[in-house]
Protein backbone atom coordinates (compact mmCIF):
# COMPACT_ATOMS: atom_id res chain seq x y z
CA UNK A 1 0.00 0.00 0.00
CA UNK A 2 1.20 3.50 -0.84
CA UNK A 3 0.35 5.11 2.52
CA UNK A 4 1.19 2.16 4.76
CA UNK A 5 3.82 2.80 7.43
CA UNK A 6 7.20 1.20 6.85
CA UNK A 7 7.71 0.58 10.55
CA UNK A 8 4.53 -0.56 12.23
CA UNK A 9 4.02 1.07 15.61
CA UNK A 10 3.59 -1.20 18.64
CA UNK A 11 0.12 -1.21 20.16
CA UNK A 12 1.12 0.85 23.19
CA UNK A 13 2.67 3.57 21.03
CA UNK A 14 -0.33 3.60 18.66
CA UNK A 15 -2.62 4.02 21.69
CA UNK A 16 -0.43 6.84 23.00
CA UNK A 17 -0.51 8.59 19.61
CA UNK A 18 -4.32 8.30 19.59
CA UNK A 19 -4.58 9.85 23.05
CA UNK A 20 -1.90 12.46 22.40
CA UNK A 21 -0.83 13.25 18.79
CA UNK A 22 2.83 13.83 18.07
CA UNK A 23 2.21 17.54 17.40
CA UNK A 24 -0.08 17.89 20.44
CA UNK A 25 -3.77 18.70 20.66
CA UNK A 26 -3.11 22.46 20.63
CA UNK A 27 -1.55 22.31 17.18
CA UNK A 28 -4.32 19.98 15.99
CA UNK A 29 -6.92 22.47 17.24
CA UNK A 30 -5.24 25.38 15.45
CA UNK A 31 -4.99 23.31 12.26
CA UNK A 32 -8.72 22.53 12.31
CA UNK A 33 -9.51 26.18 13.10
CA UNK A 34 -7.35 27.36 10.22
CA UNK A 35 -8.95 24.92 7.79
CA UNK A 36 -12.49 25.86 8.86
CA UNK A 37 -11.89 29.61 8.54
CA UNK A 38 -10.51 29.29 5.01
CA UNK A 39 -13.40 27.25 3.63
CA UNK A 40 -14.85 28.92 0.50
CA UNK A 41 -18.45 29.15 1.69
CA UNK A 42 -20.71 31.74 3.36
CA UNK A 43 -20.14 32.02 7.12
CA UNK A 44 -23.62 30.79 8.06
CA UNK A 45 -23.15 27.56 6.10
CA UNK A 46 -19.76 26.93 7.71
CA UNK A 47 -21.20 27.65 11.17
CA UNK A 48 -24.07 25.23 10.53
CA UNK A 49 -21.49 22.62 9.56
CA UNK A 50 -19.69 23.22 12.86
CA UNK A 51 -22.99 22.71 14.69
CA UNK A 52 -23.55 19.42 12.87
CA UNK A 53 -20.09 18.06 13.66
CA UNK A 54 -20.18 19.05 17.33
CA UNK A 55 -23.70 17.71 17.82
CA UNK A 56 -22.85 14.35 16.26
CA UNK A 57 -19.80 14.05 18.54
CA UNK A 58 -22.17 13.65 21.51
CA UNK A 59 -23.93 10.60 20.07
CA UNK A 60 -22.88 7.06 21.04
CA UNK A 61 -22.44 5.97 17.41
CA UNK A 62 -18.65 5.76 17.57
CA UNK A 63 -17.11 4.95 14.23
CA UNK A 64 -20.06 6.49 12.40
CA UNK A 65 -19.60 10.13 13.38
CA UNK A 66 -18.21 11.10 9.96
CA UNK A 67 -21.18 9.59 8.12
CA UNK A 68 -23.71 11.11 10.53
CA UNK A 69 -22.02 14.51 10.26
CA UNK A 70 -22.27 14.39 6.46
CA UNK A 71 -25.95 13.38 6.64
CA UNK A 72 -26.85 16.10 9.15
CA UNK A 73 -24.88 18.73 7.21
CA UNK A 74 -26.76 17.75 4.06
CA UNK A 75 -30.11 18.08 5.86
CA UNK A 76 -29.15 21.48 7.29
CA UNK A 77 -27.62 22.62 3.97
CA UNK A 78 -24.40 23.21 5.82
CA UNK A 79 -20.78 22.97 4.76
CA UNK A 80 -19.90 19.26 4.79
CA UNK A 81 -16.15 19.78 5.21
CA UNK A 82 -16.77 21.98 8.26
CA UNK A 83 -19.00 19.25 9.70
CA UNK A 84 -16.32 16.61 9.18
CA UNK A 85 -13.60 18.76 10.74
CA UNK A 86 -15.83 19.63 13.70
CA UNK A 87 -16.29 15.98 14.65
CA UNK A 88 -12.82 16.34 16.19
CA UNK A 89 -14.66 18.08 19.03
CA UNK A 90 -15.07 14.51 20.21
CA UNK A 91 -11.54 13.38 21.09
CA UNK A 92 -9.85 11.52 23.96
CA UNK A 93 -9.65 14.76 25.94
CA UNK A 94 -13.40 15.45 25.74
CA UNK A 95 -14.94 11.96 25.57
CA UNK A 96 -15.13 11.68 29.36
CA UNK A 97 -17.09 14.93 29.64
CA UNK A 98 -19.24 14.07 26.62
CA UNK A 99 -20.04 10.56 27.87
CA UNK A 100 -20.74 11.62 31.44
CA UNK A 101 -22.99 14.55 30.49
CA UNK A 102 -24.92 12.54 27.89
CA UNK A 103 -25.38 9.50 30.12
CA UNK A 104 -26.42 11.44 33.21
CA UNK A 105 -28.84 13.55 31.17
CA UNK A 106 -30.31 10.36 29.72
CA UNK A 107 -30.75 8.86 33.18
CA UNK A 108 -32.54 12.02 34.29
CA UNK A 109 -34.86 12.15 31.27
CA UNK A 110 -35.73 8.45 31.54
CA UNK A 111 -36.19 8.54 35.31
CA UNK A 112 -33.29 6.15 35.94
CA UNK A 113 -31.27 8.28 38.34
CA UNK A 114 -30.73 6.61 41.70
CA UNK A 115 -32.31 3.45 40.29
CA UNK A 116 -30.99 0.43 42.25
CA UNK A 117 -31.24 -1.78 39.16
CA UNK A 118 -28.38 0.14 37.53
CA UNK A 119 -25.96 -0.94 40.26
CA UNK A 120 -27.43 -4.44 40.44
CA UNK A 121 -26.09 -5.24 36.97
CA UNK A 122 -22.56 -4.07 37.77
CA UNK A 123 -20.48 -1.00 37.07
CA UNK A 124 -20.42 0.93 33.82
CA UNK A 125 -17.13 -0.64 32.80
CA UNK A 126 -18.34 -4.17 33.54
CA UNK A 127 -21.41 -3.58 31.35
CA UNK A 128 -19.15 -2.73 28.42
CA UNK A 129 -17.10 -5.87 29.06
CA UNK A 130 -20.18 -8.08 29.43
CA UNK A 131 -21.73 -6.70 26.24
CA UNK A 132 -18.52 -7.41 24.35
CA UNK A 133 -18.46 -10.96 25.67
CA UNK A 134 -22.08 -11.50 24.68
CA UNK A 135 -21.36 -10.25 21.19
CA UNK A 136 -18.29 -12.47 20.84
CA UNK A 137 -20.00 -15.59 22.24
CA UNK A 138 -23.07 -15.13 20.06
CA UNK A 139 -20.95 -14.74 16.95
CA UNK A 140 -19.22 -18.02 17.79
CA UNK A 141 -22.65 -19.59 18.42
CA UNK A 142 -23.35 -19.27 14.69
CA UNK A 143 -20.65 -21.88 14.00
CA UNK A 144 -21.31 -24.28 16.90
CA UNK A 145 -24.21 -25.69 18.88
CA UNK A 146 -24.01 -23.09 21.62
CA UNK A 147 -27.24 -21.23 22.41
CA UNK A 148 -27.09 -17.48 21.87
CA UNK A 149 -27.65 -15.38 24.98
CA UNK A 150 -28.36 -11.67 24.55
CA UNK A 151 -29.17 -10.85 28.17
CA UNK A 152 -26.00 -8.90 28.98
CA UNK A 153 -26.17 -7.05 25.65
CA UNK A 154 -29.80 -6.17 26.43
CA UNK A 155 -28.74 -4.77 29.80
CA UNK A 156 -26.06 -2.71 28.06
CA UNK A 157 -28.60 -1.31 25.58
CA UNK A 158 -31.21 -0.50 28.25
CA UNK A 159 -28.86 0.97 30.83
CA UNK A 160 -26.03 2.49 28.76
CA UNK A 161 -26.60 2.87 25.03
CA UNK A 162 -30.23 4.04 24.99
CA UNK A 163 -29.85 6.55 27.89
CA UNK A 164 -26.64 7.79 26.24
CA UNK A 165 -28.42 8.29 22.90
CA UNK A 166 -31.41 10.10 24.43
CA UNK A 167 -29.31 12.17 26.79
CA UNK A 168 -26.95 13.28 24.01
CA UNK A 169 -29.71 15.38 22.43
CA UNK A 170 -29.63 18.12 25.07
CA UNK A 171 -25.87 18.63 25.75
CA UNK A 172 -25.16 18.01 22.05
CA UNK A 173 -27.61 20.72 21.03
CA UNK A 174 -26.30 23.14 23.66
CA UNK A 175 -22.66 22.57 22.67
CA UNK A 176 -23.50 22.73 18.96
CA UNK A 177 -25.43 26.00 19.28
CA UNK A 178 -22.69 27.48 21.47
CA UNK A 179 -20.06 26.67 18.85
CA UNK A 180 -22.37 27.98 16.11
CA UNK A 181 -22.91 31.39 17.72
CA UNK A 182 -19.23 31.71 18.68
CA UNK A 183 -17.88 30.70 15.28
CA UNK A 184 -20.30 32.68 13.09
CA UNK A 185 -19.03 36.22 13.92
CA UNK A 186 -15.42 35.00 14.00
CA UNK A 187 -15.72 33.50 10.52
CA UNK A 188 -17.48 36.62 9.24
CA UNK A 189 -14.73 38.86 10.64
CA UNK A 190 -11.99 36.63 9.22
CA UNK A 191 -13.58 36.52 5.77
CA UNK A 192 -14.08 40.30 5.77
CA UNK A 193 -10.43 40.85 6.71
CA UNK A 194 -9.35 38.38 4.06
CA UNK A 195 -11.50 40.10 1.44
CA UNK A 196 -9.98 43.43 2.49
CA UNK A 197 -6.45 42.06 2.13
CA UNK A 198 -7.25 40.58 -1.27
CA UNK A 199 -8.86 43.85 -2.36
CA UNK A 200 -5.80 45.80 -1.20
CA UNK A 201 -3.48 43.43 -3.08
CA UNK A 202 -5.54 43.75 -6.25
CA UNK A 203 -5.53 47.54 -5.89
CA UNK A 204 -1.74 47.49 -5.47
CA UNK A 205 -1.38 45.27 -8.54
CA UNK A 206 -3.61 47.58 -10.58
CA UNK A 207 -1.65 50.61 -9.34
CA UNK A 208 1.65 49.02 -10.36
CA UNK A 209 0.20 48.09 -13.74
CA UNK A 210 -1.01 51.67 -14.21
CA UNK A 211 2.41 53.03 -13.26
CA UNK A 212 4.12 50.69 -15.73
CA UNK A 213 1.64 51.65 -18.43
CA UNK A 214 2.25 55.34 -17.72
CA UNK A 215 6.03 54.81 -17.86
CA UNK A 216 5.72 52.97 -21.16
CA UNK A 217 3.48 55.71 -22.58
CA UNK A 218 5.92 58.41 -21.45
CA UNK A 219 8.85 56.51 -22.96
CA UNK A 220 6.94 56.05 -26.19
CA UNK A 221 6.09 59.76 -26.35
CA UNK A 222 9.73 60.64 -25.71
CA UNK A 223 10.90 58.34 -28.50
CA UNK A 224 8.27 59.80 -30.84
CA UNK A 225 9.33 63.35 -29.99
CA UNK A 226 12.99 62.54 -30.66
CA UNK A 227 12.09 60.89 -33.95
CA UNK A 228 9.92 63.82 -35.03
CA UNK A 229 12.68 66.24 -34.15
CA UNK A 230 15.17 64.24 -36.19
CA UNK A 231 12.82 64.18 -39.16
CA UNK A 232 12.43 67.97 -39.21
CA UNK A 233 14.76 69.42 -41.94
CA UNK A 234 16.45 72.80 -41.37
CA UNK A 235 15.06 75.65 -43.53
CA UNK A 236 17.32 77.18 -46.22
CA UNK A 237 17.79 80.98 -46.19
Amino acid sequence: MVFKRRDRLPWWKATLRFLWPRSGWTRAFHYVKHRVRRLPDPPHRIARGIFAGVFVSFTPFFGLHFFLAVALAWILRANIVAALLSTFFGNPLTFVFIGASSLQTGYYLLGLRNNPELEAHGTLGSKFVDAGRDLKDNLWAIFNEQTADWSRLTVFYDEVFFPYMIGALIPGTIAGLTCYYISLPLIQAYQNRRKGRIKAKLAAIREKAAEKAAEKAAAKEARTAVKDKADVKPEKH
